[in-house]
């Protein structure tokens, strides 16, 4: 199976150009907060209004809190739903799914021929920016990513060095 690739943010920006505004919105959560997408889809409209949004995870049913700035807040709710902001396309009830996301940046990636970009990218992106930003702290990131295992965090914080895209 095929893993995620990094790429640099800026790049990233380039491939969320040719997305669904609501859908890159998503992403950039994603990379801003080092969330995993179905997280941020999960997100409601309470949610955003609050100063701190917390959540448990959807994979590992950790507690999570996370802090979105104002100009996160305006642009959320500028696209939010009744319940959701990233709401379903055919029921306002559920959440966007993570394979509408997905189809989107891989729409986005083919056109632009960037293999192996999926949404978990932005969370590769945000690990190797807090790993560079910490000066290379490991049990940071490790514990801004909420991983039990150090060895899963070096995988991402280090995922530049294993790109062909570093030096894009």
């Amino acid at each position: 199976m095929a893993r995620s690739q990094w790429v640099p943010r800026a790049y990233l920006e380039h491939l969320l150009a040719a997305m669904m505004p609501s859908n890159a919105l998503a992403i950039r959560i994603s990379a801003n907060h080092g969330l995993r997408i179905g997280d941020v889809l999960r997100m409601t409209v309470a949610d955003v209004r609050k100063n701190i949004w917390s959540f448990k995870e959807e994979k590992t049913g950790k507690r999570r809190r996370v802090k979105l700035s104002e100009r996160e807040k305006r642009q959320l709710l500028s696209i939010a739903g009744k319940i959701y902001v990233f709401e379903h396309r055919l029921d306002h009830h559920r959440h966007r799914t993570r394979q509408a996301v997905y189809k989107d940046i891989k729409r986005a990636a083919k056109y632009m021929r960037v293999p192996l970009v999926s949404p978990h990218t932005a969370r590769k992106i945000y690990s190797v920016e807090q790993y560079r930003k910490s000066g290379g702290n490991m049990k940071k990131v490790q514990r801004l990513l909420n991983h039990d295992d150090e060895a899963v965090t070096i995988l991402y914080a280090l995922a530049d060095k294993m790109s062909k895209y570093k030096n894009l």
